[in-house]
């Protein structure tokens, strides 16, 4: 008969418990160990993928550009914004060595292309030639829901011009000067007409804040296009419009209309006979429209440096600088980037209290 040791039963538990919770904190403490392999794992994987996505993504901005470049103008075809743009797009085919292709998307006052932009990716390939319309002046008329964010939703490259408007009256008018002008309207208030292009317009605008600054009443009388106002303008239906000299110097120069002033700060250069409407003494009816280039925002760094040297060596070429002053424009190529964003604020404070004191909107 073997003699043994007797253990009690809540002992001999509590040991069976001991060996299995040893066993199952052996368990836990494997389990951990993988779990942590598996996240390193992933984490080495993620920052590999990241890393090949960089590389990828700096090989990109470093051969950019090595196909043709997208060259989006919100408006279209032969306009003053079209004209201009077509040959800043011709020089930079030749600075950058690749075609740089004029894409014309106008409508809705040139928030489509705008738009088209800002949706397009930002691989330096589809480029803005925007213009301060559907930058600073649509989103405050309400006049639909804009689906892009002028800083948010782009690059803002570098300034291209701004361009003063010229005020041109009927050849037969019985005003010649600015003074004459606003003493007539004064004397029949209402009785005077000017057209734009559209409710909303650059054109619209230059004669609201004209006759707010001069405190005189004319008729607003909207067009579908430039070329139905210029129509009506020749033939006497309209007194007066504000328009561009790319658009009126064909009209000017052959005595269809004549100028009675710019709305300018300083006279223009190609119409230095024509005063500016600060020197009238109508301060509040200044109107400059301006023009820049813009890409997609998330656009990298290094391409959009690129696409601003260039930029800032087309815009000092002798060649444009000369056909900017010729078409009455002033260069703002000294705005970089860091100067653009603040400059559209400015002006869409601007643009924002004109459009407020008309009650201009939907129409």
């Amino acid at each position: 008969m073997e003699l043994g040791v007797f253990v009690p039963a809540q002992q001999r538990g509590d040991h069976e418990t001991a060996r299995q919770g040893h066993r199952g904190g052996t368990a836990t403490r494997a389990f951990a160990r993988a779990l942590l392999c598996l996240v390193a794992a992933t984490m080495l994987a993620l920052q590999a993928g990241a890393a090949r996505a960089q590389t990828a993504a700096d090989s990109a901005a470093a051969s950019w550009p090595n196909r043709a470049i997208t060259w989006v103008v919100p408006f279209g075809a032969g306009g003053v914004t079209d004209l201009v743009s077509r040959k800043i797009a011709e020089q930079l085919r030749t600075r950058l060595g690749q075609p740089v292709v004029v894409e014309n998307r106008p409508g809705a006052g040139g928030t489509i292309g705008t738009e088209f932009v800002a949706r397009a990716q930002p691989d330096g390939y589809t480029v803005l030639y925007a213009s301060g319309g559907p930058m600073t002046i649509q989103p405050s008329l309400g006049l639909s829901k804009l689906n892009y964010d002028p800083l948010k939703s782009y690059v803002h490259i570098r300034g291209v011009s701004s361009s003063n408007q010229i005020l041109v009256a009927t050849a037969a008018a019985p005003y010649n000067t600015l003074a004459e002008f606003v003493a007539y309207a004064k004397a029949n208030p209402g009785k005077v007409n000017f057209g734009s292009p559209g409710p909303g317009t650059a054109q619209h605008l230059a004669g609201e804040m004209f006759q707010a600054a001069a405190h005189i009443k004319l008729t607003h009388v909207p067009y579908k296009s430039g070329s139905s106002q210029m129509t009506d303008m020749m033939s006497g239906i309209l007194d007066v419009s504000f328009d561009y000299l790319t658009v009126l110097r064909p009209l000017i120069d052959t005595g269809k209309v004549k100028v009675l002033g710019t709305t300018g700060a300083a006279r223009m250069a190609a119409l230095p006979d024509a005063p500016s409407v600060l020197e009238a003494g109508y301060p509040d009816a200044v109107s400059v429209g301006s023009t820049w280039v813009s890409v997609p925002a998330g656009t990298d760094p290094k391409i959009v440096g690129k696409l601003s040297e260039a930029l800032a060596a087309v815009l000092a070429d002798p060649g444009i600088v000369a056909d900017l002053t010729t078409n009455g424009q002033v260069s703002i190529a000294d705005k970089g980037q860091a100067e653009m964003g603040p400059f559209i604020v400015e002006e869409t404070a601007r643009y924002k209290r004109v459009i407020e004191s008309a009650g201009i909107g939907v129409q």
